[in-house]
Parts: structure tokens; C-alpha cells; sequence
């Protein structure tokens, strides 16, 4: 089976097309040397890939005949990637939700009218739009001048 066709199929890769690009640009290789889509994939081969500015290591077990599962991409794959990978990725993530915490981000409608309750942001709006207001504004200002 092609390697291009073999990551989509275990699910490495969500689509075939975006497996082929990765190997194009080096980030795939068996062994120590890159290789091309067209490259067979054997039983017992170590598959190197860099995703996400990680190295992971997979050695193949079997050969599947089309996609899989992922219930059943461990009878498929062994994953050997180094346990300091999986470190380095937890040290992005969590830096990552230091600036941001997962589940927030704009506020909801509820949200502004809760804030807009708590500024009392209505209540200031409608003042400023009262017509008689406004020419009780301008006729103290042309009393003062006089």
C-alpha cells in the first residue's frame, strides 16, 4: 500500500490529499530518508512524521485494506514516539490556555446584557437621547452666556 494512502487510512491523516502534501514537504520518511507518496509501505517498517512541531514514531503491524476505525488502528500501528514529545506538546497546550481559557471567548447575548445591566449603559443612552434634554442643555448654556 502507498504511505500516502496507508496515514490516511490509520487515521494520521484526515484526508488522503493532505497526507500527500505532508510527504511532499519532507515531514514523512521511513527510516532516515525522506520519501515520495508512491512509496510501499512493508510490515515492520518505522515511520517517521512531523506533525504539529512534534516526531512521531509509528512502526507498522499490519496493512490495512482500506480506512479503518480508530477503534482498530492499534491492531494496524504501535505507536514509539519518545515520551518527550508527548511532554513538549502538553507544555504548548498549557501555554497556550494561559492567555485564553478553552470555552471563552466573545460574550454571549446573555453576557452583554448582564454587562450592560452591571454599567447601567441603557439608562445613560436614554438621557442623552431625550429631545427635551437636549434643549434644556442648550437654552442653560445661552442663560449662562448672558
Amino acid at each position: 500500500m502507498r504511505i500516502d494512502k496507508f496515514l490516511w487510512s490509520v487515521r494520521f491523516y484526515k484526508t488522503r490529499s493532505i497526507a500527500a502534501d505532508e510527504i511532499k514537504k519532507n515531514r514523512v520518511s521511513i527510516g532516515a530518508s525522506p520519501v515520495k507518496s508512491s512509496k510501499e509501505v512493508k510490515v515492520g517498517d518505522i515511520i517517521k512524521i512531523r506533525k504539529n512541531q512534534i516526531d512521531y514514531k509509528i512502526e507498522v503491524l499490519q496493512i490495512p485494506k482500506s480506512r479503518i476505525g480508530a477503534k482498530f488502528v492499534t491492531l494496524h500501528v504501535v505507536d514509539r514516539t519518545d515520551k518527550e514529545q508527548y511532554e513538549i506538546l502538553k507544555m504548548r497546550q498549557s501555554s497556550q490556555n494561559y492567555y485564553r481559557n478553552r470555552g471563552e471567548g466573545r460574550p454571549t447575548k446573555k453576557d452583554r446584557r448582564e454587562i450592560e445591566g452591571f454599567l447601567d449603559v441603557e439608562g445613560d443612552e436614554e438621557e442623552l437621547m431625550d429631545e427635551e434634554s437636549w434643549d434644556q442643555f442648550f437654552t442653560e448654556i445661552k442663560e449662562d452666556e448672558n
